[in-house]
């Protein structure tokens, strides 16, 4: 099981600590998916050599229109394991789910929080994984708190019914806000969500990577086809 992090310098933890919680917190890795107007960390290569966790370099983009965010996916996508875009904008969420070289819609209920059957739909058409977000209901209270649940709730009607792909997070910025996968199991049972649902969302995040390691390897083709070296 995977957690999705933003590390200093879009936090205040560094990538050195944010992997060191997960592994004592039971994770299998971390993906840094620091904004990318934000910054990215300068000692990921040394801590993902250093410790005994898998740290995958992502990105989540933010862009004020989908030609903003055209432009930043072709920019980050050959740099970056896993390429998120920040939704919550209704042509911010159209373009990342009809796009195939985005891999994750993050926080698709931000904002107005305009998502529906159809982007749920074509994000099952084209692969790319919708986020249930946990971080609201994990820190914010009263009539937020409660909003937040409705929407969380309302996404996974849509997803489910489309069998659209998913991640689960809960979206930490600080060592101090990881929750362990238990924990995060527990909290999705009182919501509403199977603890299954919760432990294949974050195990997701794994499977992703290496679907994507793999196809920046010389030998990926296309799905299905590779080149094999002769004997």
């Amino acid at each position: 099981m995977y957690e999705a992090v933003h590390a200093r310098p879009d936090g205040p933890s560094t990538v050195a600590r944010q992997a060191r919680t997960a592994a004592d917190y039971g994770f299998d890795g971390v993906v840094v998916r620091n904004h990318g107007d934000a910054g990215t960390p300068d000692d990921i290569d040394a801590v993902a050599d250093s410790l005994d966790v898998d740290v995958v370099e992502g990105v989540e983009i933010r862009a004020d229109d989908p030609s903003q965010a055209s432009g930043l996916v072709g920019n980050h996508r050959s740099k970056r394991t896993i390429v998120a875009v920040h939704g919550g904008d209704r042509a911010l969420n159209r373009f990342a789910v009809e796009n195939s070289a985005v891999d994750v819609l993050a926080h698709p209920m931000a904002g107005n929080g305009d998502f529906n059957h159809v982007l749920a739909k074509a994000a099952a058409d084209n692969g790319v994984r919708i986020e249930f977000s946990l971080r609201s209901v994990v820190h914010e209270s009263g009539g937020s708190r409660v909003r937040q649940l409705g929407a969380l709730r309302k996404l996974r009607e849509l997803v489910a019914d489309a069998d659209a792909p998913y991640v689960v997070s809960s979206d930490p910025r600080s060592h101090l806000e990881f929750r362990a996968p238990r924990e995060l199991c527990a909290l999705g049972e009182q919501i509403g969500f199977d603890a299954d649902d919760i432990r294949a969302g974050l195990v997701e995040w794994g499977r992703l990577a290496d679907r994507n390691r793999d196809r920046a390897g010389d030998s990926y083709v296309e799905p299905g086809v590779r080149l094999d070296e002769p004997e």
